[in-house]
């Protein structure tokens, strides 16, 4: 089991008990939460995807910048790390 899998699990685990506890407390607010959590997930999805885009394409500028320098020999440390 990766760690990437570990924290999406625990993350779920959180929201599950975190609804719980508010259905326990307030059950219309945790109704209302059920309900309106899908909805934002959905208008949440283009932001991520722009949000992924936009490393993109500072990742490929920096590849074009750096590729001088990679040419002549130098390496980068974080990638021997």
């Amino acid at each position: 089991m990766g760690k990437c899998e570990m924290e999406r699990g625990m993350k779920a685990l959180l929201l599950f008990v975190g609804l719980c506890i508010l259905l326990v407390l307030c059950w219309p607010l945790a109704i209302l939460a059920i309900i309106l959590l899908p909805i934002v997930w959905l208008l949440s999805l283009p932001l991520r995807l722009v949000g992924i885009t936009v490393h993109a394409v500072f990742a490929l500028i920096r590849a074009l910048l750096l590729l001088p320098a990679r040419l002549l020999g130098w390496r980068d440390n974080k990638a021997k790390a």
